[in-house]
């Protein structure tokens, strides 16, 4: 009879599958939770995001090539499905509404992050990718802007790493001063989408304060990341680098979430009987958001907070600051109503 042989398992393989079933739990529990517990949605958000910044942080995160890859398809899938629960009139009159303070405050982020970045002594190409994050939406302006500029990996990594640090930050800091200040739900959702870099962060502050926030902010945002198709127009036209006597080539890319929740608004709007499946997906795309901003802020590691450097940090700290305290002075004070 042969001797069975037990080989020992390998403590670095075993702590790697421990590592891998908290994260998986982690993720589940952010998913499933807030949708069998509605209360648990206020403040899910921050704590979502504060978990995966600080599990990847401390321990690492063990999907990293697959969160990375996931939470741009997931984010846009969540947003396509909060446009089940919103009707597309009301969608449409507050896009409308807030065109005007969006234009200006692209406008204004945009030149000032130009001119704050000179003087900083940025690349080019940093400074370009900061401030089209920082005056549209974040990371989809960035990914916008980046085969324009042909920008190259790491400056595309400084501008992702300043920008997703912010967006965590104010997802904190933005309902706290909210509520400080006394803002109404709708006031608070039109400062979230003109202060906030990225839609799910605007998502997930907004969220946190109120429904009539999330409806107001989530539809204001998307109007202003509709600026990503004049913004690089702009870019590729005046920016971009050309070899001598190369033509510019005129680029823009328009992010499929935005037409899909126009869709899915409509298509609950003016077909009734999607009205109950529309409240299901609605639901449930809240928890997707919730789960996304898990992923969001486990893929921010020690790697990339090592190489963002302090230049580029000035900058989009700076820049942040500045803009979110116009908004936030003008519309507490009524100038933007």
């Amino acid at each position: 009879m042969e001797a069975e042989i037990i080989v020992p398992q390998d403590p670095a393989e075993k702590l790697n599958r421990l590592r891998q079933g908290v994260f998986l739990a982690l993720a589940a529990a952010f998913l499933l939770l807030p949708l069998f517990c509605p209360p648990l949605r206020n403040h899910a958000p921050g704590i979502a995001v504060i978990c995966g910044v600080i599990f990847s942080v401390a321990w690492g995160n063990p999907f990293e090539a697959i969160t990375t890859r996931l939470t741009s398809p997931l984010l846009g899938a969540a947003i396509v499905g909060m446009g089940f629960g919103m009707n597309l009139n009301q969608v449409l009159r507050a896009g409308a509404q807030g065109i005007v303070y969006t234009c200006a405050g692209i406008a204004l982020g945009l030149g000032l992050g130009v001119w704050l970045g000179k003087k900083l002594g940025l690349p080019k190409h940093t400074l370009y990718l900061i401030s089209v994050g920082t005056s549209i939406c974040g990371g989809s302006a960035i990914a916008a802007a980046t085969p324009v500029l042909k920008a190259k990996a790491h400056d595309i990594a400084i501008a992702s790493a300043v920008v997703f640090t912010l967006n965590a930050v104010a997802l904190l800091v933005f309902p706290a001063v909210g509520h400080a200040l006394g803002m109404s739900q709708y006031q608070f959702g039109c400062w979230s989408a003109l202060g906030i870099h990225d839609t799910s962060s605007v998502v997930g502050a907004a969220m946190s304060y109120g429904q009539e926030a999330l409806e107001v902010g989530t539809t204001v945002k998307l109007a202003r990341a509709l600026w990503i198709i004049p913004v690089t127009l702009f870019l590729s036209m005046f920016v971009a680098d050309t070899a001598p006597g190369e033509k510019r080539k005129i680029q823009f890319r328009v992010p499929w979430f935005i037409p899909g929740f126009l869709i899915a608004s409509a298509l609950v709007t003016w077909v009734p009987a999607t009205a109950e499946a529309g409240r299901f997906l609605k639901e449930f795309s809240t928890c997707l958001m919730i789960l996304t901003l898990f992923l969001i802020g486990a893929n921010l590691n020690r790697a990339k907070l090592r190489e963002l450097g302090l230049r580029p940090v000035i900058h989009g700290v700076v820049l942040w600051i500045i803009l979110a305290g116009i908004w936030c002075a003008a519309i507490h004070f009524g100038i933007v109503r």
